[in-house]
């Protein structure tokens, strides 16, 4: 795979997948160590609680995080907290000091981690590789976690059994090391940022307002949904397939896991050239219904023989599907944003399983068995109807290098940072013949000054010279509106601006005018 000729990228890919196996092990053993101090079931439950539920409340943040700091230091960063947490909780299991309460506190904190380390992670892939090798190497992450989530419980099984489960912290603890060092030695090059940095909550805003006025990566959002809560029944109910109708005990229950790392494993290398033939939107397509599919033989078999083999085309096609999406965002999402997009991207995940594996396990409860998987493969194929008509997946990359748009606008110097709201108005003068084109390609103007930080857009014909057009919009403060022109504008931008330039009567564009709220509070 051509990823791993990168030696970051190689070294990092490895390391990934020891940390990866280290927090699957690290899981079963709270687990066991929750039913050892007497916790019931609810307690044994809320483990699992203890490490998504900092995720879900961290992610957006941390994305924003990832998009103002220095990612490698904040890849550190993280590293190091879920190292503390895990660490905390090897020695105070070891001393025999472990109460429910510490273990939950010390899970939520290797959450925490998590969700600081998550969206960094994605963001740096594009640094790590060509953007024409991305989907290779998110088939090659994608592989190592779902192989992980195989091996990560067996091995935890092990440890537990022959050396209690503070081996299982101890190991993950262990595990984060080799991150920590492969990230140290990573030469990254230094964040250029004109303005410096941004506060966080005006970065939160700035990426929420990014995701809702970018249609392509709207589209991937949509499509990550589709797929993730139908296919969520795969995990919410193969623990309960194992025990109920095939009658395995704990190592038939780690032989399934195993099929879906397999497949995992073998999509990383197979379908690199499907992709390669029938594009990103027509992989989605096939690896939907092949995962429908084996979700139909994997719940009606009711064979063991059967259902490994369905299992691998499950963890094959499950790849395949988050993959191609993960990739498809990366390759759109400029890098400022690039970071706080795809928390956007993992909360939609992580929430269509969470939500996911309610659903599958009422509907099993009321419905039976049978009947969830059947339900479950049939919304896979009409969620990938809908996505194939109406979230189409496009097959080339957007232009997401940085640009800047011309000069500082006029006042740059006087006017402080914080002055705001500003309001930008352009003169606009198109000859009648032209009107029509000049509409359509103001479109993808507006979008663009909408996703780099415009609140409101407007395209106005004046009702005394109809030649003359009035765009406005407005801007929350000057300091944003300085991020339009100097950090946050693309290719693609300057090409859809050249457009509508070359559509003027004298193709130099429009006249413009800024102006502040003189009644506002200018913050600092």
């Amino acid at each position: 795979m051509e990823p791993l000729r990168s030696r970051t990228f190689r070294w990092l890919w490895i390391a990934q997948f020891a940390s990866n196996t280290g927090t699957w092990a690290q899981t079963v053993g709270a687990q066991w160590l929750m039913g050892d101090l007497g916790g019931g079931p609810l307690l044994v439950a809320l483990v699992q609680t203890a490490t998504s539920l900092p995720i879900f409340l961290l992610v957006l943040p941390a994305g924003a995080l990832g998009d103002i700091f220095d990612r490698r230091r904040l890849l550190l960063g993280a590293q190091g907290l879920m190292l503390a947490g895990a660490g905390g909780l090897a020695l105070i299991t070891s001393a025999g000091r472990m109460t429910p309460e510490l273990l939950l506190v010390l899970i939520a904190l290797v959450g925490a981690g998590q969700a600081l380390a998550l969206p960094s992670f994605q963001a740096v892939q594009p640094e790590l590789v060509p953007r024409a090798l991305l989907p290779q190497a998110t088939l090659l992450n994608g592989a190592t976690f779902n192989v992980a989530r195989a091996v990560g419980p067996a091995l935890g099984g092990v440890l537990i059994a022959t050396a209690g489960p503070a081996a299982t912290f101890g190991l993950n603890a262990v595990s984060f090391l080799g991150v920590i060092a492969v990230v140290a030695a990573w030469r990254r090059p230094e964040d250029q940022r004109t303005l410096g940095a941004e506060h966080v909550r005006s970065a939160l805003i700035a990426g929420a307002r990014y995701v809702a006025s970018a249609p392509r990566f709207r589209r991937i959002l949509g499509r990550n949904a589709l797929f993730v809560l139908p296919a969520s029944a795969l995990w919410a109910l193969l623990p309960v397939l194992a025990r109920g109708p095939l009658g395995l005990g704990s190592g038939g229950y780690g032989l399934l896991f195993g099929s879906v790392g397999l497949g995992a494993l073998a999509g990383a290398f197979v379908l690199t050239r499907l992709r390669a033939r029938i594009g990103p939107s027509g992989l989605v397509a096939v690896a939907t219904s092949s995962y429908a599919l084996a979700l139909l033989v994997i719940g009606l078999s009711g064979s063991v023989a059967a259902t490994v083999p369905a299992l691998v085309v499950a963890g094959l096609s499950w790849v395949g599907v988050l993959s191609t999406l993960n990739a498809a965002a990366q390759q759109i999402l400029p890098d400022w944003t690039r970071a706080r997009s795809l928390a956007f991207y993992t909360l939609v995940f992580m929430g269509g399983q969470a939500l996911g594996s309610i659903l599958w396990g009422l509907v099993a409860a009321r419905a039976g068995l049978d009947a969830a998987w059947a339900i479950a493969a049939v919304l896979l194929v009409l969620g990938g109807v809908v996505g194939v008509r109406l979230l189409a997946l496009a097959d080339s990359p957007l232009e997401v290098g940085r640009v800047q748009f011309g000069a500082d606008p006029e006042g740059a110097g006087d006017a402080p940072h914080g002055a705001g709201p500003v309001l930008v108005t352009a003169e606009w003068r198109v000859a009648r013949h032209d009107a029509a084109a000049f509409l359509a390609a103001m479109e993808p103007v507006g979008r663009s000054r909408r996703r780099t930080g415009a609140q409101r857009w407007g395209l106005f014909r004046d009702v005394a010279d109809p030649e003359v057009y009035v765009e406005t919009f407005t801007v929350a403060t000057w300091g944003e509106h300085l991020r339009q022109h100097l950090e946050r504008g693309t290719l693609g931008d300057q090409e859809h601006d050249a457009r509508a330039r070359a559509l003027t009567v004298d193709g130099m564009g429009p006249r413009v005018r800024h102006a502040l709220w003189p009644y506002g509070r200018e913050e600092p």
